[in-house]
């Protein structure tokens, strides 16, 4: 993942969003997989960056669907 791209994460049975290379989360928090991974894909769609998805033990098997950046798509 690049700087600026948004990552999906669970920590301690919450889901979150952040933008990589920030500490502070993106927004709020969400109790579902599922809508922290609406919200990231609609924000990283937003800012035409890429978007994966990571649980706390590191990367889900379901990560690369996410990870085709917006520019990508343009070509």
């Amino acid at each position: 993942m690049a700087a600026g791209d948004i990552e999906t994460y669970h920590r301690n049975g919450i889901w979150f969003n952040r933008i990589e290379g920030e500490s502070t989360t993106l927004g709020m928090s969400f109790e579902s997989r599922a809508d922290a991974v609406s919200v990231g894909r609609s924000a990283a769609a937003a800012r035409q960056v890429g978007h994966s998805v990571r649980s706390e033990e590191g990367p889900s098997a379901d990560a690369s669907a996410y990870e085709r950046h917006a520019r990508e798509l343009i070509a």
